[in-house]
């Protein structure tokens, strides 16, 4: 073979990889997954599943799909026969609340004083603003990025209130005062200790509620990532709070 012809090979080769490579990072983009399901279909189309663009959804009444394509997300509510993929802009960039949701190093702002207006949301109806901020109201597992600097968020600035922390024995009451919604973690008494089971009650929560840690050595970077993750480890709460940023920014 003369050194031409091998060289042709050669690109030919190699222009036949890249566009393997492409096909498969579009089809890869093209499927969507769910990330919400309740209702009566929610066992046929289980959060996490992973659809195809071929694939259809058919939901009865009361139904509620909510798929992720492409960081973006689209809700689909019964009954009706749906197609799993749509037309996602790939140029559109992330709300700003999102990308705060997703932040690796929250900042946090106490804002004293303020005053609800008619279309602000309620306390009940607001949400921790960052992954990694503990709203005490949500039991279950929870995702801690860094045991060292993890912070309890309450929803409700006004007036001081107690948070009593229960855990192997142990307990400690942590103070929240007027004017801020967060406070740290008693790491000095309480320290983090992944699976134990700690027992919130106190702080305005109408019944007590059990929290369970687990570690996340590398916080993603992307929202399909994040989804995954938070998926895997079983982290609802932080889960729904993703999901619902994503789909008001949509």
């Amino acid at each position: 073979m003369s050194f031409p012809d091998f060289r042709m090979r050669r690109f030919g080769l190699t222009a036949a990889a890249a566009v393997a490579a492409m096909t498969m990072v579009t089809a890869a983009a093209a499927q969507s997954m769910v990330v919400r399901s309740t209702g009566p279909s929610a066992a046929k189309y289980p959060t996490g599943a992973r659809l195809k663009s071929s694939d259809k959804l058919t939901l009865v009444a009361g139904d509620r799909i909510v798929l992720m394509q492409s960081g973006k997300t689209r809700t689909l509510s019964g009954p009706g026969t749906f197609g799993a993929t749509s037309t996602v802009q790939a140029s559109q960039s992330l709300g700003g609340n999102v990308s705060r949701m997703l932040a690796k190093g929250p900042t946090m702002r106490s804002r004293g004083g303020f005053s609800r207006g008619p279309d602000e949301p309620t306390p009940a109806e607001l949400r921790a603003p960052n992954l990694w901020l503990l709203d005490y109201r949500e039991g279950g597992t929870f995702c801690v990025l860094d045991p060292a600097v993890l912070m309890l968020w309450r929803p409700n600035m006004q007036g001081d209130t107690a948070l009593e922390i229960e855990s192997g024995g142990k307990k400690t009451t942590v103070a929240i005062v007027d004017g801020a919604n967060f406070r740290k973690w008693p790491t000095d008494i309480l320290p983090v200790q992944y699976g134990a089971g700690y027992r919130l009650s106190g702080g305005g929560l109408a019944q007590p509620v059990t929290v369970r840690f687990t570690a996340v050595e590398n916080a993603p970077d992307t929202i399909e990532a994040s989804v995954d993750m938070l998926m895997a480890k079983g982290c609802t709460s932080q889960l729904n709070r993703l999901v619902d940023t994503m789909s008001e920014a949509g």
